[in-house]
């Protein structure tokens, strides 16, 4: 296999970004399956992107050295579109005639751009941690699969946390500081249907992207007197949030999180600082599970890691092994119902729904794919920040589907008729 590097990355930050970009291109006649990953290296989500990204290649890497699936290599085509629109799409278009099968774009408002284009081509777009959350609902989103808890059941977790420590939400208050992008309203939906389910009063606080300025924000969050806060971004949105709500007295452990919260940002913000701070986490973080361990024995230490090792890991880089791992399995799925291919996305998405029960030796919640379902289940736990790591201090739970099912089922039957 012939390594070339084919991603141009512009700017000062991307320059370093790129030196660490192996990016994996292999002639047509090898055994290979293309996994396309046009992600956003230089803009909005930078270095949760740079950390995600490393963790997938490594992911493949070890994959890649022990055989690969079926005799045929997994292919990493990386790039940067910039959370750029036409970038992205252009990056797409490329990807498909060189023949990718799967495209990860990390990004909702490119996730959304693709999907009537990957319906029509038959390539599956992966929007973990991102997109839309009715592409749960697999009969209206055939070829796109969060495959991880989407956004709204992520909310419905938090909210099911809060009710675990006062015992009774009724005539609590939750504010919600979020990006002001698809993104950051995604949640909306459901903290709005669980706030008159359960009670509570609900108000939300956009901020401009990229939310390096929210200083306007966090007085009024502070006059509203929240029992319990939700912040809704990522990268520098997320630390500028923290920032302020220790400059406006929050009380960091009535403070949580989405999945987009990292070790990097408790670094910037001050890891003494952010103790007691709550997330959700849908995979083990650290780099004691086994599949961290076998990355660190074949990949790292023979020097033939994607990136910073002291980055291996983390908590994004966690979250690229967990989807890498889950694509893999969708592939090796995909060869039992299929040996001999063809390798077309129609072949993959008959893997990728026959995922089941896959937890990767105990790294992340049992997972299972199906035409119907494309979220996998709906299973995280909550961790809290203790000074030095993210510390589980729940099980792996689901909770309030019904609400988040009905919301999915609701944004679905309108795309059915409408598109959009």
């Amino acid at each position: 296999m012939t390594i070339k590097r084919r991603t141009f990355l512009a700017g000062a930050g991307a320059a370093a970004i790129g030196s660490q970009l192996h990016v994996s291109f292999a002639a047509a006649q090898e055994k290979v399956v293309r996994f396309a990953m046009p992600q956003d290296f230089t803009r909005v989500y930078t270095f949760a992107t740079t950390e995600y990204n490393q963790g997938q290649r490594d992911y493949a890497s070890l994959v890649n050295a022990k055989g690969g699936v079926n005799g045929y290599q997994i292919v990493l085509d990386v790039s940067d579109h910039g959370n750029d629109q036409p970038r992205a799409i252009e990056a797409y278009e490329r990807a498909k005639t060189q023949g990718a099968v799967l495209i990860d774009p990390l990004s909702t408002p490119v996730a959304r751009a693709l999907v009537p284009r990957v319906t029509a081509d038959k390539v599956n777009l992966i929007t973990a941690f991102s997109g839309r959350s009715d592409a749960a609902d697999g009969t209206a989103f055939p070829y796109v699969f969060p495959m991880s808890p989407n956004y709204w059941t992520q909310a419905g977790l938090l909210v099911d946390y809060f009710r675990q420590q006062d015992g009774d939400l009724k005539g609590k208050k939750i504010c919600l500081v979020h990006i002001d992008t698809p993104f950051g309203k995604e949640p909306i939906p459901v903290f709005e249907a669980l706030g008159a389910k359960l009670g509570y009063s609900f108000q939300a606080f956009p901020y401009t992207p990229p939310g390096n300025d929210q200083s306007a924000i966090w007085p009024q969050v502070r006059r509203a007197k929240p029992d319990w806060v939700v912040f809704w971004g990522v990268a520098v949105g997320q630390t500028v949030a923290l920032t302020e709500a220790l400059r406006n007295g929050i009380p960091i452990n009535r403070v949580s999180s989405s999945v987009w919260l990292s070790e990097s940002d408790m670094d910037i913000v001050g890891r003494a600082a952010m103790k007691g701070l709550i997330k959700v986490e849908p995979c083990a973080s650290g780099t004691s599970p086994k599949i961290i361990q076998d990355i660190i024995k074949t990949v790292i230490a023979p020097g033939k890691g994607a990136g910073d090792k002291a980055k291996v890991g983390t908590s994004y880089y966690n979250y690229g092994v967990m989807m890498a791992a889950l694509m893999i399995e969708g592939v090796r799925k995909a060869f039992e119902k299929a040996p001999n291919g063809p390798i077309t996305g129609e072949w993959l998405n008959a893997g990728l729904t026959s995922i089941s029960n896959f937890d990767a030796d105990g790294f992340m919640p049992a997972t299972t794919i199906t035409p119907q379902d494309h979220q996998g289940g709906g299973k995280c736990r909550i961790a809290r920040w203790d000074g030095e790591k993210f510390a589980p201090v729940t099980d792996w739970f689901t909770a309030n589907q019904d609400v988040v099912w009905a919301e999915i089922k609701k944004s679905a039957d309108e795309y059915k008729k409408t598109a959009k």
